[in-house]
């Protein structure tokens, strides 16, 4: 496995890493990893997206939207 170094963190982003590690019982690593990944796996999700065809919906998005927004509250 390879490793890898990050010099010069910022004191404060160093405090919150540690603090948000704490809190989710984990440690900085698997939450800097955690980070990587998500990172990764939306630059990746960005470019499939850019290999699909659009669709015409025939009305504006807002439109349904809103309509569905509206159906959700009315179940509420």
């Amino acid at each position: 496995m390879a490793n890898l170094q990050v010099k010069d963190v910022p004191d404060e982003l160093h405090v919150q890493l540690r603090n948000c590690a704490a809190r989710r019982g984990k440690t900085i690593r698997d939450i800097v990893l955690g980070a990587v990944r998500h990172e990764l796996d939306h630059e990746s999700f960005l470019a499939r997206l850019e290999t699909r065809s659009t669709v015409e919906l025939g009305v504006p998005i807002t439109d349904l939207l809103r309509d569905e927004r509206e159906e959700r509250d009315r179940r509420l």
